[in-house]
């Protein structure tokens, strides 16, 4: 999918720069698709935290790639190095792709790339982003911004949840699956998605529903409710909601939604069957329940969805050929 450049400089974040380092460095183990070739470029040897990292390439090498990593900047309230800034804005005007991560998005504000575009970065600091460039629409409630050929996210676990979503464009939802896999991290959360919210998966298995919770997504085309659940693993409604927002930081029904709704993802991206069988398949009961419940949680209908995502051959198709979206 041709070539990401990890722009690198004095005042890097090194979190960032090695996260999207291992989502795009590598393919996963049995993935069969063409996969990207990682550049890391700068002016020069950089510290980098406490770590001393050498570039491949200069920064003038961005604008030849297809898409360019912003990594976090350390200092929001400094400004990012004019070579850099001029670097990446030179790319985007060659064409590339170019993403931030965190405060990354202070590097695309100064480019201008972001002028008159919904954008977002970490919580503590949207409003330092709004105030120094008032042409920006910053967006503080979100995971990540996805404007085609400019993207911006939010802080650590929101630059992975992008770095995945870019996959997820390139080569489908089962190929970031299997990225997500490797690195053991949800697969999938809608850029959308408020950055407070917690995520609706456990953090460890040696809690008192490590065996529910494969039990309810076995059983999704079900009618499962609160206390099918309790009874399953023989407790009180009440406690199960105790032990659910414990786990998952949210409430019983509200995870087996979201686990329904990830479910009718896959359906969309890797079937051809109508809305009315996804909706069965995925417990929702009716076409209209499933529309209704897709469009509030990942914000375009099934039908949107689907063509943004089945524009391209399924993962496993003899036809290695990956095309945009």
């Amino acid at each position: 999918m041709g070539t990401v450049a990890l722009a690198l400089t004095e005042g890097m974040l090194h979190f960032e720069l090695s996260m999207a380092y291992e989502v795009f460095g590598a393919a996963p183990v049995g993935v069969a698709v063409p996969w990207y070739d990682v550049e890391v470029c700068g002016s020069a040897a950089v510290r980098v935290g406490r770590f001393r990292l050498e570039p491949d390439q200069g920064l003038d090498r961005l604008r030849h790639a297809d898409t360019v990593i912003v990594p976090g900047w350390a200092d929001a309230d400094e400004d990012p190095p004019a070579d850099l800034v001029g670097a990446v804005r030179a790319a985007h005007e060659a064409g590339a792709r170019v993403a931030s991560l965190c405060t990354g998005a202070f590097v695309l504000a100064a480019a201008g790339l972001l002028d008159g575009r919904r954008a977002t970065t970490h919580w503590a600091h949207t409003g330092a982003l709004a105030a120094r460039y008032p042409r920006v629409e910053v967006d503080p409630d979100v995971l990540y911004v996805d404007n085609g050929s400019v993207l911006t996210s939010a802080g650590k676990a929101a630059a992975m949840d992008l770095c995945l979503h870019l996959v997820r464009l390139d080569h489908g939802s089962s190929v970031a699956n299997a990225v997500a896999r490797r690195l053991v991290v949800p697969p999938h959360r809608a850029g959308g998605q408020a950055q407070f919210v917690a995520a609706p998966v456990p953090t460890r298995d040696d809690h008192p529903l490590a065996a529910l919770l494969p039990w309810v997504i076995e059983r999704l085309d079900h009618p499962l409710t609160v206390e099918d659940l309790a009874r399953q693993v023989g407790m009180s409604s009440r406690n199960l909601g105790r032990q659910f927002r414990a786990v998952t930081g949210t409430t019983p029904l509200q995870w087996l939604l979201t686990q329904r709704i990830r479910r009718a993802q896959e359906l969309l991206e890797t079937t051809d069957d109508v809305v009315d069988a996804i909706a069965t398949a995925t417990g929702m009961g009716t076409a209209t329940t499933l529309r209704r419940h897709f469009n509030r949680t990942v914000g375009v209908p099934p039908d949107t969805y689907r063509r943004t995502f089945r524009s391209r051959p399924p993962a496993d198709s003899n036809d290695d050929r990956q095309r945009q979206p």
